[in-house]
C-alpha cells in the first residue's frame, strides 16, 4: 500500500509534526483542523458558528487537494470545548454535508490547541 503527504496550499501550515492529510490506498486521513485562516493567518473565534464554518472551509480545502470533497468523507470527529455549542455546530456541519451524512462522534474536551472552540477531523474514500 503506498502513502502520501497531502498538501493544500489554501489550508493552514501544520503547528506541529504532522501532515494536514496523508492518502494511504484510497483513503485519507485528514488532521485535526481548527479554525485558522490561512490567507490572513489569524485564528476565527468570534462565533462558534464562523469558527466552525472556517474549520470546515480548511477540511474542504484539503480535500480538494486529495482531489476529493465532502461527499467522500466517511468519518468525522468533532472536539469541542462547550458542549452546549453542539446545536449551532450541528446547523453549520450539517450545510456540508446534507445528503448521506458521515459516521460521527462530538466528544466535549477542557482545551483544544491555540484555545479554539473546536476541532474537526475525518477520514475520506474514493
Amino acid at each position: 500500500m503506498s502513502k502520501s503527504v497531502v498538501y493544500s496550499p489554501t489550508a493552514p501550515e501544520a503547528i506541529g509534526p504532522y501532515s494536514q492529510a496523508i492518502q494511504a490506498g484510497n483513503m485519507l486521513f485528514v488532521s485535526g483542523q481548527i479554525a485558522i485562516q490561512k490567507s490572513t493567518n489569524t485564528i476565527i473565534t468570534d462565533t462558534i458558528e464562523e469558527e466552525t464554518t472556517q474549520v470546515l472551509q480548511n477540511i474542504k480545502d484539503i480535500l480538494k487537494a486529495a482531489e476529493m470533497d465532502f461527499s467522500h468523507v466517511v468519518k468525522c470527529t468533532i472536539f469541542l470545548k462547550d458542549f452546549n455549542d453542539f446545536a449551532a455546530v450541528n446547523a453549520i456541519y450539517g450545510k456540508s454535508f446534507s445528503s448521506n451524512p458521515p459516521a460521527r462522534e462530538t466528544v466535549e474536551v477542557s482545551r483544544l490547541p491555540k484555545d479554539v472552540n473546536i476541532e474537526i477531523s475525518c477520514i475520506a474514500v474514493k
